[in-house]
């Protein structure tokens, strides 16, 4: 007899225990000595991995977002102007196009970085969960462990070449995704304090306000495609949906959608109420447009 996987064990459990089917996170598993497959796509939170078995995987880190430097459409192009007010940086060169090409240079320098932390065989840590942004191309959220024992999204937000955003989960270690999440966040502050990699070039008068300005567009830009963005009819599962099918739900963004990816998976609508965010009203906003099979 086919024994039951753990995770499924650990549900078992979690019924046996409440009287209800309590859904947990899905556990990491551990592939070592994983090799980095060069492409001419990757960067420093993206890229391609093979496994000691042979078989390759698209990974995406848990935690940190590098600066986009493959714009190929609208809404990369709208996450380099997020990231570039986000560093405070808008204002380099004395133009528009001298702080884009300055924000892909360290897009860039992000993914030569990335690749040589991960020249020697490395440890990935991945449960597997789906991290596609536009739903096109698999991905999946993963933590490495480089050969010298780094957390590599930790390093690339320590060295200025990444900040902390995105989606966090309980780490191997042991440490909770809202800790993890803390961890990352000062690790970032003291990058913006020694003015380390994209900081270096941070307009600091300018900053407040750039962020302030990236709030306002991103409220326009909800206004401007206004409700419903869904057909009616249409349904999505908060557990499988990619993160920009997520985000054409009602008062959902980029944050609210990656804390919806974070948690993971939802055994009612009703345990959405969970997400940070979402309320009984944005939850009844929500339910004509969700489905869980």
């Amino acid at each position: 007899m086919r024994k039951a996987p753990k995770y499924y064990l650990l549900i078992i459990v979690c019924f046996l225990a409440t009287g209800e089917f309590a859904f947990a996170t899905k556990p990491l598993e551990t592939l070592e000595r994983c090799e980095l497959v060069p492409t001419k796509w990757s960067d420093g939170d993206s890229f391609l991995i093979r496994t000691a078995e042979g078989e390759e995987y698209t990974l995406r880190l848990y935690g940190a977002d590098c600066v986009e430097w493959h714009v190929t459409d609208d809404s990369d192009a709208r996450r380099l102007r997020a990231q570039r007010r986000y560093f405070g940086i808008s204002e380099v060169g004395g133009s528009p196009q001298a702080s884009i090409e300055t924000a892909k240079d360290f897009g860039a320098e992000a993914g030569r970085k990335m690749a040589a932390l991960l020249g020697e065989p490395f440890t990935v840590h991945t449960a597997f969960s789906d991290a596609r942004g536009d739903g096109k191309y698999q991905r999946f959220y993963g933590f490495v462990t480089t050969s010298g024992g780094k957390d590599l999204a930790e390093e690339l937000v320590r060295l200025g070449l990444a900040r902390a955003f995105g989606v966090y989960r309980e780490t191997p270690t042991g440490m909770s995704g809202k800790e993890y999440r803390a961890n990352l966040e000062d690790v970032e502050l003291l990058a913006a304090k020694r003015g380390m990699g994209v900081w270096a070039k941070t307009n600091w008068d300018l900053l407040s306000e750039e962020r302030r300005e990236e709030r306002r567009d991103a409220e326009e830009l909800e206004i401007a495609i206004a409700k419903p963005k869904l057909e009616v009819g249409t349904k999505i599962n908060p557990n499988t949906a990619a993160r920009d099918q997520l985000m054409l739900l009602p008062g959902v963004g980029e944050v609210t959608a990656n804390r919806i990816i974070e948690a993971r998976p939802f055994g009612k609508l009703a345990d959405l109420l969970e997400v940070d965010g979402i309320g009984p009203k944005t939850l009844e906003r929500l339910e004509i447009y969700l489905t869980l099979p």
